[in-house]
């Protein structure tokens, strides 16, 4: 996979402002986060009682032979473990549901924002570069909330009252715990700046492999038709291998970090041992409370080892939601202008005035174009692959803006229009048809409120009806993914279908007959006839036979329009159009004259 399909990131130099539009997701689920404070706060108050009660059974009842004083203190601490169990149950259910919603926020305010952006957005970027943000990238940012940023209070407050408990029952060998707490610190800056970059690392590749994957298993029956098994399982593994590497050196900097962190606490409790130990002897300390400090010591390292797990998953959230804000902050180039215009009726009367257009900095695939297709007008455009016809039904539809010049509908230019309004007035029939999961009602409709009459009208209209019906469950019959049980010339159908079922006062055919087999393009010729009835219409088709009834037809050729007229007028000319309509038909000419020279011998 190479460089470009990486995603930009900013280094994390603002980890602050990232944490804080973070935390801005909790807002709509303050009260939960409220009660799960609360909770947390009592958690750590009940976190502090089980050393102190440890120190109460061995100073005044062990040390006296009160068995009856142990037993209530055993009592108590079961007590205790009860209390915690159910305090610590309720905190992590209501955290976890909060993640759970605060995901799903995410998850759409992400699917919202990228269907508003424009089309050339996803033309530079993998569709499984896409769905990592939405799925993985995600992920990594719910465990932010529901194990890290507010259970990180729970683990403050425990470590807080922890030093304090230590500091009351003899401040100087808490000062002797506390002397490993600098090599913590240099410890951690250490993990923090490895981490980062290896999460990174790894976002990255786990982005490649899912858009590797899309790409792939989407043309399975080309790979398999080319015998492409063999090369793309090494691609595919040199892409795995590289994940692996840098799994692995986040896998480096944990293997380091927590084994070191429990070095620290093995120190710390060696320390007291040695100095507690000697008190104790000395008759400076009771034997319970060095067994508390013991106990404490131990509850001391726990929060900041848990500290150090939550500084991970801040990492990982702040790796994630580098790439997922990326995406947020990225500006639709193709929106609607403040005042859009939002009108009741459409004529659809459409004009190319000086139009010239380049994708991006490449060069200019239309220049100078010029037409108009006056309201109910048919009009094609014809010319070899890559002349700009798709182009041009691109920025009618405003899926891109011009460079230079001029697009109207209706004598207002398509960038003053509202977006929606603009696009709901045509219909697009495409070579390549994309159905969607659902029914086959679903996908005439496409989630308009079109009563099921329209649609078997609709259907009828094209030809569609007769196939449908014969489907088990007629047009309730479920399309498996992108209509794969279909055949090209059915799908096609659904695609007229669809359009008619919409109404659109604008209706584009780009190559929409081109995959179609002869006899199936004989039945929808009576429905496109029905079709384009009315409607201003723009045909792009390499068959010329569609286009011989049209009221003009253009001819582009290298992103201009080198002849323009009649099917009768541009053959007449002899030019461009004459040689393309001979090269398609001359077989076929040939063949008609063999044939009624037979007949006439007989």
């Amino acid at each position: 996979m190479s460089a470009p399909d990486d995603d930009p990131f900013t280094p994390a130099t603002h980890d602050f402002g990232l944490l804080t539009r973070l935390l801005g997701y909790l807002r709509p689920h303050a009260a939960a986060v409220f009660v799960s404070f609360l909770l947390i706060v009592a958690q750590a108050g009940i976190d502090l009682v089980g050393p102190y009660l440890t120190k109460v059974a061995i100073d005044r009842h062990i040390a006296r032979g009160d068995a009856a004083g142990l037993t209530r203190v055993a009592l108590l601490f079961l007590l205790t473990l009860i209390a915690a169990f159910v305090v610590r149950f309720l905190q992590t259910y209501i955290m976890q549901l909060t993640g759970q919603r605060i995901m799903q926020d995410m998850r759409r305010e992400i699917f919202r924002h990228l269907q508003r952006l424009h089309v050339a957005y996803f033309d530079k970027n993998p569709v499984g570069r896409l769905m990592t943000r939405v799925t993985t990238d995600v992920d990594a940012v719910n465990e932010l909330f529901t194990s890290g940023v507010v259970t990180v209070f729970g683990d403050l407050f425990t470590l807080l009252g922890i030093m304090a408990v230590m500091l009351a029952l003899d401040w100087r060998l808490a000062l002797v715990t506390f002397a490993v707490i600098p090599l913590f610190f240099l410890l951690t800056d250490w993990f923090r700046r490895g981490a980062r970059q290896s999460f990174r690392e790894t976002r990255k590749w786990v982005a490649r492999i899912n858009a590797f994957l899309q790409e792939n298993l989407s043309g399975m029956a080309v790979v398999q038709l080319y015998r492409r098994e063999a090369k793309n399982r090494e691609a595919f593994a040199g892409i795995n291998r590289k994940h692996k590497d840098a799994n692995m050196q986040a896998i480096f900097y944990y293997a380091v970090f927590y084994p070191v962190i429990e070095l620290l606490a093995a120190i710390a409790t060696a320390l007291i041992l040695i100095y507690g130990g000697a008190q104790v002897l000395a008759g400076g300390l009771t034997l319970g409370a060095l067994v508390a400090f013991i106990q404490y010591s131990e509850r001391f390292w726990r929060p900041i080892s848990d500290l150090s797990e939550k500084f991970n998953v801040l990492q990982a959230a702040m790796a994630a939601s580098e790439r997922i804000f990326g995406l947020l902050d990225t500006k639709p180039q193709v929106v609607s202008p403040p005042s859009a215009l939002k009108p009741a009726q459409v004529e659809g009367r459409v004009a190319f005035e000086g139009v010239s257009f380049a994708y991006g900095e490449g060069p200019p695939v239309l220049s100078e174009i010029d037409f108009t297709v006056e309201p109910g007008q048919r009009v094609a455009l014809v010319g070899a692959t890559g002349a700009g016809k798709t182009s041009i039904i691109s920025l009618l539809m405003r899926f891109y803006d011009v460079g230079r010049g001029r697009v109207s509908v209706d004598g207002r230019d398509v960038r003053e229009w509202d977006v929606e309004r603009l696009r709901s007035s045509m219909a697009l029939v495409l070579q390549d048809v994309h159905l969607f999961s659902g029914t086959i009602a679903s996908n005439i409709r496409l989630g308009s409120e079109i009563p099921i009459e329209r649609v078997r009208a609709a259907a009828e209209a094209v030809s569609a009806h007769r196939f449908i019906e014969r489907l088990p469950r007629g047009y309730d019959t479920e399309v498996t993914e992108r209509g794969s049980t279909l055949s090209v010339g059915q799908k096609q159908l659904l695609s007229f279908a669809r359009a008619l079922a919409h109404d659109p006062r604008v209706l584009i055919l780009d190559e929409a007959t081109s995959s179609v087999d002869t006899e199936t393009e004989q039945l929808i010729q009576a429905g496109l006839r029905v079709l384009m009835r009315g409607r201003t219409s723009i045909v792009i088709a390499h068959r010329l036979s569609t286009v011989q009834n049209v009221d003009l037809i253009l001819v582009l050729h290298k992103g201009r329009i080198r002849e323009r007229g009649t099917h009768q007028e541009l053959l007449a000319r002899r030019g461009m159009y004459f040689k393309l309509y001979e090269l398609q038909y001359k077989d076929q000419e040939l063949g008609a004259g063999a044939q009624g020279a037979a007949q006439a011998t007989a």
